[in-house]
């Protein structure tokens, strides 16, 4: 008895204190296997102990009822190690019924991290409707796409249609129907598992309407309107000027683990440059080596981790502005080396070639850029006397610039970014061209194109001069920048239907002017 009582609080309660078991010869157990019993009064005595992988449950069992935390941990260890697409649902529940919270952890983040996988087994195929709910509602759960996860709820159904059909509206809520393709909702509208459904077809007639109506998004928001983490792609920060002068490297971002790792390197030093994406490649455009502007073009590809030289603009420029807007890449403005520009080149991805457009009204260096609904804005920026707060609009089908309402602040070094038909112009600096001593920006605004008017919101939680900013999921993201006395490798992500930024993973090293885009697979 003294043996037992040493090792486990369970039987020190029972021998020692005043119940009846301690004053008995014979003590009956109840809810106990035999054998995991044996084994663990076994270790009470030699402190030896045999983990096998088909009586390791019994003897977690056990070993938490006993109150042998030794045991339980090396057994919860044991399990982390067997964990498989195969038996981790089965692994996970059986940690959530023992109390074992490190092996739930761990199990839930291994069937998340490899659901894909784990949607193809039977103990998927075998989840009560209450447990697969769980899995349907994780912003988590490591999929390309929405369609994945609605292909295996279907599966599910199938497994035994007549016992789950009555489940299916309340698991069907789960599924983020607007961000299915329209094809798929079509289909859906007729089909023999829904037909009959009013709930069901609640839920599919609520995802064509935000299919048909975009403009009315804001006011549709919600839980089923916000991405999965892993299917809204991987942000990439590239250069930016770093303690070093100038950082070659390339970092991504991972929304679902939050974490940000090194991507590749640039071919040499670029400050001031613009980058693009097409076809899930990054195209590198213009910027200035610390010596000289620069008008050439490269493209990298991040599967292969591949650069490839493409033909240079007609133009050498620094401060550039640079997005896609339907196919074609525009180079916006900038500084040659001698003067603030006001052309704008646009690369043609079908014949590889640069051609002059419409020249905006004002030159305009360190601007910003968007495509919001089939035309070009050109924020801000600096003209050689002063920040500017005028903003302009090229409508490529017309081949004109347009002038729009100004912002309620001049911006040089301005990030811009567009979200749900708004255009954001974040952070930057304001200070006319003798000056050295810059005002830098915390200040927030956003452009409403159908009433061509700015709306000031929530400010970033420090100034932010050539800040990257890009749109995420359904949040915008302000990565590093400069406060005046630091290359910054804070960032920070804004919600608009909350108006709040909140501080998320921080790059690996400080940048300013870096540039931020995001790759849909990679």
């Amino acid at each position: 008895r003294l043996v037992l009582s040493s090792v486990s609080d369970y039987f020190a309660a029972m021998f020692t204190s005043d119940v009846c078991e301690a004053k008995q010869e014979e003590i009956k157990m109840e809810g106990i296997d035999p054998n995991a019993l044996w084994d663990l009064v076994q270790f009470a005595y030699t402190g030896c102990l045999e983990l096998k992988e088909d009586t390791i449950e019994n003897l977690l069992a056990a070993a938490c009822l006993l109150q042998l935390p030794q045991v339980v941990e090396v057994c919860c260890h044991f399990l982390m190690k067997l964990l498989h697409p195969s038996n981790c649902l089965g692994i996970r529940a059986f940690a959530d019924a023992q109390g074992c919270t490190e092996l739930m952890k761990v199990a839930h983040n291994y069937t998340m991290e490899n659901i894909m996988e784990v949607i193809r087994n039977q103990e998927f195929l075998l989840l009560p409707a209450e447990e697969l709910h769980k899995l349907l509602a994780s912003d988590d759960v490591n999929v390309p796409d929405e369609e994945t996860i609605f292909h295996a709820l279907m599966m599910w159904v199938k497994y035994d249609m007549q016992r789950r059909c009555s489940d299916l509206s309340m698991l069907l809520a789960y599924i983020r129907l607007p961000l299915l393709p329209p094809q798929i909702l079509a289909d859906l509208e007729n089909h023999v598992l829904f037909k009959d459904d009013l709930e069901c077809q609640k839920l599919i007639l609520e995802a064509m309407k935000y299919h048909l109506l975009p403009e009315r998004r804001t006011l549709m928001q919600s839980p089923r309107t916000k991405p999965r983490k892993s299917t809204v792609g991987t942000l990439y920060a590239v250069g930016g000027m770093d303690n070093n002068k100038g950082a070659t490297t390339i970092e991504k971002y991972d929304l679902r683990t939050n974490i940000w790792i090194q991507a590749g390197v640039m071919n040499g030093r670029r400050l001031q440059f613009g980058v693009a994406v097409i076809d899930d490649k990054l195209f590198v455009i213009g910027g200035r080596d610390g010596l000289k502007t620069l008008n050439t073009v490269e493209c990298y590809n991040p599967k292969t981790k591949a650069w490839t030289v493409l033909p240079p603009m007609s133009t050498h420029r620094h401060g550039l502005g640079v997005t896609v807007l339907e196919g074609p890449i525009y180079a916006v403005g900038g500084h040659d080396g001698w003067s603030y520009l006001n052309t704008v080149e646009r690369w043609d991805p079908q014949s590889q070639q640069w051609t002059f457009v419409a020249s905006m009204s004002i030159a305009r260096s360190t601007v910003g850029v968007a495509a919001l609904n089939g035309k070009l804005y050109s924020v801000g920026g600096r003209d050689g006397s002063s920040c500017l707060s005028s903003m302009e609009y090229y409508d490529p089908h017309t081949n004109k610039w347009n002038m729009c309402a100004p912002m309620c602040k001049r911006r040089g070094g301005v990030g811009v970014a567009t979200c749900d038909g708004f255009l954001y112009a974040v952070g930057g600096h304001d200070a006319p061209a003798s000056n050295h001593c810059s005002r830098l920006l915390d200040y927030v605004e956003r452009y409403d194109p159908k009433t061509d008017t700015w709306t000031m919101v929530a400010p970033l939680s420090m100034p932010r001069d050539a800040v990257g900013v890009c749109l995420l999921g359904d949040k915008l993201y302000a990565v590093g920048g400069y406060d005046g006395q630091t290359y910054l490798n804070t960032m920070e992500a804004y919600d608009p239907q909350t108006n709040e930024w909140t501080q998320m993973a921080s790059l690996n090293i400080g940048r300013a002017g870096a540039c931020v885009v995001v790759i849909k697979q990679p």
